[in-house]
Order: structure tokens, then sequence, then C-alpha cells
């Protein structure tokens, strides 16, 4: 029997949250929250802008101001994209293997979904351009969605990608999620500039992952021209959440912090990598963000997640077809992350001698 453990917490490394923590400076803010921040409006707008936020991050990327919107997180701003543009039978283009929620906004419009193909290659998934581009020429979509990283495969579109895809979709507008930005190389920092340049093309982000301020619920988009019936759809005139944005913005000034925890989790990674690589039948995918998805061994996920529960570790099981064989392992503190390969050692090990055992 599994005894070694009583009593513990959980440990959640199921939905892809930061454990780490955001900068230091965020509980300073909130320590030092006044009545002003919970009982006032923001007067931002009367300045004409939406915030001192979306200032800033028009200072830092050189984009016009309009052209940034907030959000309550990436998950409002998809839902007012799609509501704004997509239509009753209109087709958007998604990844076959994705965030169940983009089917789930294109169904509130009546839209029709229509997947594009990802493909596993050794231990990393990609997108195959050309069969994506043959897809759109056929269906002509009228949106074309993209996580990079996407969840839960963490394959990612480089520049060059991106150039390729918009020069061919023009009479489609073009979203690109990367609510998982940060976690690897951060040239794709200048991807939002494409937005001066190609009209059709939205780039999504999040305060939620690399940040680990999921709890204050605060996204931002960078939109091309095209996109001026969201800038006035999705415009708040008594501004926004203006604790959360001091967040954002303290968070937003801390790039060593942010930077040494990018590093942490990279190192982190390859631990997972390493270890998988040990276990026969299994595949850990290599990934972009801030989690691992793993390839198990042929009926291992129930047996799996029943001999995770006592020790209070909790991954993501897949109820989709496609992944039921699959978990996918949230990125944890290197502590948190000894305890879950510490058990799944002993789970492999046992796994092991039992089939010995039995031939």
């Amino acid at each position: 029997m599994h005894t070694e453990h009583k009593n513990h917490a959980n440990i959640y490394l199921d939905r892809n949250e930061s454990q780490f923590g955001p900068a230091p400076e965020c509980f300073t803010i909130l320590r030092r929250a006044t009545k002003n921040e919970l009982s006032n409006y923001s007067r931002d707008f009367a300045r004409g802008v939406k915030s001192v936020l979306s200032e800033t991050l028009a200072r830092e990327y050189d984009i016009p101001e309009t052209n940034i919107l907030l959000s309550y997180g990436i998950e409002d701003m998809l839902k007012e994209i799609v509501h704004c543009y997509l239509a009753k039978d209109e087709i958007i283009m998604i990844p076959q293997h994705s965030w169940w929620y983009y089917k789930s906004v294109a169904s509130e419009v009546s839209g029709k979904v229509v997947e594009y193909p990802m493909h596993a290659n050794k231990d990393r998934y990609t997108y195959d351009l050309s069969e994506i581009v043959s897809l759109v020429r056929s269906v002509k979509p009228r949106l074309l969605l993209f996580a990079s990283p996407n969840n839960p495969t963490g394959n990612s579109l480089s520049m060059d990608d991106v150039k390729l895809l918009v020069n061919e979709c023009t009479d489609t507008m073009f979203i690109i999620d990367e609510a998982y930005f940060g976690f690897t190389d951060i040239s794709h920092n200048i991807m939002p500039q494409l937005t001066l340049h190609y009209p059709q093309l939205a780039v999504l982000r999040t305060f939620s992952k690399l940040y680990a301020l999921a709890g204050i619920r605060i996204g931002y988009a960078f939109v091309g021209k095209n996109y001026q019936k969201l800038i006035t759809f999705s415009a708040r005139y008594l501004g926004y959440n203006v604790l959360s944005e001091q967040l954002a913005l303290a968070a937003l000034r801390d790039k060593k912090y942010y930077q040494s925890l990018a590093a942490t989790m990279a190192t982190e990674r390859e631990r997972y990598y390493q270890f998988f690589r040990t276990v026969e039948g299994c595949t850990a995918y290599r990934t972009d963000a801030n989690f691992v998805l793993v390839k198990l061994p042929h009926e291992n996920s129930d047996s799996l997640k029943k001999y995770l529960t006592e020790p209070g570790l909790v991954i993501k099981f897949f109820a989709e077809k496609e992944f039921s064989d699959h978990v996918r392992i949230t990125i944890g503190t290197p502590e948190q992350n000894s305890l879950l390969l510490n058990e799944m050692k002993k789970y492999f090990a046992r796994k092991s001698a039992l089939v010995s055992n039995q031939g």
C-alpha cells in the first residue's frame, strides 16, 4: 500500500498557476492600499487614455495607446473579439489540441469551429504551416486563432511563422494568444510590434502566468487598425480595477525578478525531461511554457491519479480522448517538483516490479 504520506495539504500543479508568487513590490502595493484605490473610479479616461497601465505598455512597446486594450484576463478579451467579429455560421479556426474555451466561446455566437492539425514529432509538437495555409484557403475563416505557446502541447510560432501566415491570411482576423509568453526565449517580445504592420493581427497577453497574478484577472491586447470596432466595444468609461493596475505595473517594473523566475523554470523543466527519459514508455514533450506534457505508458492514468491522491499531489489528467494517456504537469517550485518526481519514481518502480513478478 501507498502509506508514506498523510495529512499533507494539496499541492496543485494542474492549472498552470505560478507557485513562485509575484514580484515583491506587489505585496508592498497591497499593504499600502488606501481607500482611494477602493472607493474611487479611475479618472484616466478624462485624460484621453484608458489607464496608466495602457500608457506604460504603449511606451514600452512603442505602440499607440489607442491600440492597447485591457481586459479581465485573456478569457475576457477572447470573448470580446469573438462576440465582436464572429457571426452565426461563420468559421473560426483553432488548434486541434488546445484550450477548451476556444470552442466554448465560439458556440456562444453559434460560430463554426474548424480545427487545424499539429503533430507530435519525437519530443515536441509542431504546427504544420503548409497544412494550415491550405485549410485557410479552403474554408476561408473569419477568425484564425493560434496559441503560442499552445496549451497543452507547449509549442510556439516563430516570428517568421507569423509573418508567413499573416501574409497568406489578409482577409482573416488573426489572433495570437500569448498567455504563456516569457518562459523561454523573449525574442518574441517584439511580436506586438507586428500589429503596426499587419492591421488584421491581434496579440493577447496576460499577467496570470509569468507574472504570477492570476488572481487579479488582468490581461491586455495589442491590436492592428482593423480592430477599430473592438477598440470601441472594449471601452470602459469608468476605468479598470485601479488596484489590479498598480499590481501589474509593479510586476512590469521588476524585470530581473521574472528573468530569474523564468531561468529557474527552465532548469526545473529539464529535471522533468531527464526523469521521464528514464521511464520506459513515457514521452515528455518539450514546451515553451510553465508546464510539461507527458505521454504515459498505456493504461497508467487512472492508477497514477489514485496513487498521487494520498500525498496530495494534483496534476492535470485529461478527459479528452486524444490525451487520455497523457498528463500535464505545472512546473512548481524546486521543492514541489522534488516531491512529485520522488512519488513518480516510486510509482513507476512499483509498476515495473509488478510487471516483472507477473512475467
